[in-house]
């Protein structure tokens, strides 16, 4: 079935996804605790701006501002009657943008964990999990987004009740983990078996991948362990701009637009056909990355040696080696 999202892969081949949501509005101003969807109703016009930043940076995809979109996560900040509400201004803000800029822009649906471990770990129900992500869904499909972005995951279970929660409303959906735990995630997916995660649904991804993690040269290694699986799969990378580091009170990331533009380079021949930033990513690191995007040369598929030789070390072990890595606290799920 044709959806925006496949239509412009198919008229362009590779897409930039856009950079760090949450990071971003921190510099805006958005204190440590707060809910980042609450600024869709209380400060609309700073989502607005970030929005139009990307795009003018050159994002062919952007993500809206809903990340934390359950009820669950706006439980915690007494919004979760709002679910609704929330997600359609969420993606009405991006659209508006979308609609109005001078190159094709898909209006991504984000969509993060609901914060709950699922039955038997947790109390979360999976026929529950579903339920809240439908309802979140259906409120970014009514604001206009044109795919529904499953991200962060780390639960395989939890991956399906938000697919089917897509397939529910509606939505054509991508999903992506966070393999930021001795190279898999939290739950212990590795990157090469998120193929075969939603085995059996009726509705399969336009595309699946890795996002977040903890730097740009571990989410390459994600994505040669997912493209090594399955060599004709669409794949998304969307990695963090570095390492956060403290300077002062501020937490500043290490990545440069520099090392952003080669991480593009070696993504492009590493298989992925959606590539973007997520935490610590600005808009001047997306210009370079547009710039790289635009201007690639295909080279050979690259090894883990050259991806540590051109933009540095892992802070992780692969998951290719790390079955017996301790398992590390993550940092939070707030993307970007």
């Amino acid at each position: 079935m044709s959806n925006p999202l496949s239509d412009l892969i198919a008229e362009k081949g590779v897409l930039l996804a856009d950079g760090a949501t949450g990071t971003n509005l921190f510099a805006m101003g958005l204190m440590s605790g707060d809910a980042p969807e609450l600024w869709n109703t209380d400060a609309p016009e700073k989502i607005t701006k970030l929005h139009q930043d990307f795009v003018d940076a050159g994002a062919d995809i952007i993500l809206t501002n809903s990340f934390g979109g359950t009820r669950h996560r706006l439980q915690l900040h007494d919004a979760q009657d709002r679910v609704f509400e929330l997600n359609k201004k969420a993606a009405e803000l991006a659209r508006a943008v979308a609609d109005k800029a001078d190159h094709k822009v898909i209006v991504a649906g984000s969509v993060g964990p609901t914060g709950e471990l699922l039955v038997p770990l947790g109390a979360l129900t999976f026929e529950k999990a579903v339920e809240a992500f439908k309802e979140q869904i259906e409120g970014l499909k009514a604001g206009g987004a044109d795919v529904a972005w499953i991200e962060t995951m780390s639960s395989p279970e939890e991956i399906r009740a938000a697919a089917e929660g897509a397939i529910a409303a509606g939505m054509p959906y991508v999903f992506t983990g966070s393999f930021d735990t001795a190279g898999k995630t939290m739950m212990g997916l590795h990157p090469k078996d998120m193929h075969t995660v939603l085995d059996g649904e009726p509705e399969q991804p336009i595309a699946i991948g890795a996002n977040c993690g903890v730097g740009a040269p571990d989410i390459l290694s994600s994505l040669l362990d997912m493209s090594a699986a399955k060599p004709d799969a669409t794949l998304i990378v969307k990695g963090n701009c570095g390492i956060p580091q403290f300077q002062g009170e501020k937490i500043v990331y290490s990545g440069t637009p520099e090392l952003m533009a080669d991480y593009v380079h070696l993504a492009l021949d590493a298989g992925a056909t959606i590539i973007g930033g997520c935490c610590g990513t600005t808009c001047d690191h997306l210009r370079a990355m547009r710039e790289a995007l635009d201007h690639h040369t295909k080279g050979a598929r690259p090894t883990l040696d050259d991806v540590v030789a051109k933009i540095g070390p892992l802070k992780n072990k692969s998951a290719a080696t790390g079955d017996a890595a301790p398992r590390r606290e993550r940092r939070g799920r707030r993307r970007g």
